[in-house]
């Protein structure tokens, strides 16, 4: 009799046995079917046993094997197992969580076309004898026609938008069926590459560096100034990568970011299947893709962090674009970084990963100092002029609605020469705060340990962090006072001030309110592009991965809000951010310029910020995070706990600390403190932070500490182990 230990999604750090009848075709990887308590539930069975710690007589069998569904291989497997341990999360979570949400459901499983071909009466069918205006039909049967192993289904959706309702008049008609290919049976002939643009001596020694690393595992770190032109370096080692019959992995933060870049990837690549994954996809788009990808049969995944668990039996490439950024990180559940995971399978599969930032994250940067990673530069843009920084003095000087004099006369000769403009405002909402000037009350969440932001045009106050949302009062709620105003700037403040200012300007807001709506954004991006609009109001939406030709002033609004914060990491991020979206400035043949309003001129980041030299701002801060013994110099895992009273997240932290075990002189367990944001979603939070400089001692110490804080649970208190963490 054999036994298989079954992966479920239950917060429970094991794996349960389940009997397996002799006819049971089952292996390692297979989705199942079990009884689990009352219901029956899908899980993936991770191992294949000939014995169980549990007498047989106690175990329930499993009921099926889902054999329409592809079993996970086993690298990504070994993947999964890893995080479940370095991050301390339960592997069936983490395993159940990493496969598309329709193979999670027993009753929403079917199995999906992969690849379409012609049949034999399809064959007999000539296109010149199609009707003129059948010109789908015709297209799409000389597609399949010259297709010998038929077409990929992704990819035909990708070369045939609005082929849909041709295709399916073709199956009815019995000329095209689906199939499922075996991908060890088909040629993955290397795809057709239109040439791009001539290459930069330093894309092109990039390029010609990394080149000899494919077929092992090799970690780059892709440095270049925004412009400079990484894109085009990533491209040209995919291309080398489909050339050598191999798929390529590129991960970006932003789900803004993948249209754009998978229309691009496409044109350059027009014959090659390429999937984006990503949270913007419904179930059933989600599912062809992942099949896409898991087949070898998708060239190319584009996607955001959870497509580092995407499984490619032909991988051969991965590349992280904008490495440092935050939305790596996962920011509950489990707590991994897209990043960490994507070098970690890179270096399991043997080939090269390329990590590209204009502001690497220190711990990276750190790394390629020390020579783990190869270090290449792109210090000049590809063919733009870097832009020229320059602050705003606005000490001691009246403002209008936040926008001072200088600003404001950039904004209107920038204008005049019909050049566009970028107002920077990492706020949405009219304003971050109503005060009430009698007796200073303000509008603070009653849910989290934040003020309500202001929404003027929907008469509104609302929590960016819970949701809450309540109408703006009359009168002050404490003094009964009428003079309620509001305090800072938002993007709809900004807009309202600009369109006062400039009546004759064509102006765009472009934040979460105004781009909830879909294609919203793709329909902005286009007014951009076609010159309709002069000023352009944002958040970090617009901060990366943009080329507006026409965009050559940005305008950065309330930047000393990031300086003096107490997390550690904030200089880095402002840094980045800031650096980002200056980049968006003279993309083109027009020079570009920056403004920054400050009250801090001479601010050692500002300082770095005008030079453009990462180099010099890292090496301060490295210099700073040594001598306080802080990342990258030591690593930090942080126990965070939740409940209804403060009291009763920190008594839980307390305890926490003194189950720790004494002996383990390495690692340091600082004493609780509250979060942060010390109240989220009507939760108090509290943490405390476990710190040293050795990895190892580290997670020497958090193996034999999680089982302890397991015993230690009570219901009132939920907690979580993040480690690495990205937020202090």
């Amino acid at each position: 009799m054999k036994f298989a230990r079954v992966a479920l999604d239950v917060p429970l750090n094991t794996l349960f046995d389940y009997r397996v009848d002799a006819t049971t075709d089952i292996d390692v990887g297979s989705v199942v079917l079990v009884p689990f308590g009352k219901k029956i539930a899908v899980g993936v069975a991770l191992e294949i046993a000939d014995a169980s710690a549990l007498a047989p007589s106690r175990l329930r069998s499993v009921l099926s094997v889902l054999h329409d569904v592809p079993r996970l291989p086993a690298d990504v497997i070994a993947v999964l197992k890893f995080c479940s341990n370095y991050y301390h999360h339960p592997i069936g979570e983490v395993v159940l969580n990493a496969l598309p949400t329709r193979l999670r459901r027993r009753n929403a499983i079917k199995s999906q076309p992969l690849a379409y071909r012609l049949t034999a009466a399809g064959r007999q069918i000539n296109a010149d004898d199609l009707p003129a205006r059948a010109k789908s039909r015709r297209d799409l049967l000389c597609r399949l026609a010259a297709a010998r192993d038929g077409i990929d289904a992704a990819a035909l959706r990708a070369q045939m938008p609005g082929a849909a309702a041709a295709l399916k008049e073709m199956i009815e008609c019995g000329w095209v069926e689906s199939f499922e290919p075996d991908p060890a049976a088909v040629d993955f002939s290397p795809p057709r590459v239109l040439a791009g643009p001539a290459l930069t001596a330093a894309q092109q020694l990039a390029v010609e560096s990394i080149r000899p690393s494919f077929g092992r595992f090799a970690a780059w770190l892709l440095h270049g100034v925004t412009g400079s032109g990484k894109t085009e370096v990533y491209l040209e080692l995919i291309a080398s990568a489909l050339a050598e019959k191999k798929q390529a992995l590129l991960l970006v933060p932003e789900i803004n970011l993948t249209p754009q870049l998978e229309a691009r990837i496409q044109s350059r690549f027009p014959d090659t299947s390429i999937v984006r994954l990503n949270s913007a996809l419904n179930e059933s788009e989600r599912l062809r893709s992942w099949l896409a990808a898991q087949s070898g049969h998708a060239g190319i995944v584009l996607g955001t962090r959870l497509a580092v668990f995407t499984p490619m039996p032909r991988l051969g490439l991965i590349v992280v674009d904008e490495e440092h950024d935050a939305s790596f990180k996962q920011s509950d559940g489990l707590r991994y970084s897209a990043r960490d995971v994507a070098l970690l399978r890179a270096k399991q599969r043997a080939v090269p990963v390329v990590l590209g930032s204009a502001t690497p994250a220190l711990e990276t940067y750190q790394q390629a100092l020390r020579g783990r990673y190869g270090l290449l530069t792109l210090a000049q843009r590809a063919n733009a002029a870097i832009p020229e920084i320059a602050t705003a003095d606005i000490r001691g000087k009246a403002l209008i609605d936040g926008l001072a004099q200088e600003v404001l006369h950039a904004i209107k000769e920038n204008t005049k020469r019909g050049e566009q403009s970028l107002i920077y405002v990492n706020r949405r909402g009219y304003a971050p705060v109503l005060i009430c000037p009698a007796c200073s009350w303000t509008s603070g969440c009653p849910r989290c340990s934040v003020k309500l932001v202001v929404h003027l045009k929907s008469r509104q106050m609302r929590c960016h962090h819970c949701g809450h949302q309540e109408k703006i009062p009359a009168a002050c709620p404490q003094c009964g006072g009428a003079e309620l105003a509001p305090l800072g700037q938002g993007t709809q403040r900004v807009e309202a001030a600009l369109t006062r200012i400039f009546p004759a300007a064509r102006i765009l807001r472009i934040d979460r309110d105004t781009t909830r709506a879909k294609d919203a954004w793709n329909q902005m991006r286009r007014q951009i592009h076609d010159g309709a609009v002069d000023l352009l109001v944002g958040t970090q939406i617009l901060a990366k991965g943009h080329d507006f030709p026409a965009l050559t002033l940005v305008c950065v609004i309330n930047a000393d809000a990031s300086l003096y914060s107490t997390d550690y990491r904030a200089s880095e991020r402002l840094f980045a951010n800031l650096m980002q979206v200056a980049g968006r400035a003279g993309r083109a043949d027009l020079p570009g310029r920056v403004l920054i309003q400050t009250e801090f001129p001479q601010h050692p980041l500002y300082a770095a910020l005008q030079r453009q030299n990462f180099a010099d701002f890292a090496k301060g801060v490295l210099s700073e995070r040594k001598q306080a013994g802080l990342p990258p110099f030591t690593y930090q895992a942080i126990l965070r706990a939740e409940a209804l009273r403060q009291d009763l997240a920190v008594q839980f932290l307390k305890r926490a600390a003194a189950g720790a075990d004494p002996e383990m002189t390495e690692v340091t367990v600082f004493d609780p403190v509250p979060a942060n944001m010390a109240r989220l979603a009507g939760k108090e939070r509290a943490q405390l932070t476990v710190q040293s400089r050795s990895r190892l001692a580290l997670h020497a110490f958090l193996d034999d500490w999680a089982p302890r804080l397991e015993k230690l649970a009570e219901r009132k208190v939920r907690w979580a182990l993040d480690i690495d963490p990205q937020e202090s």
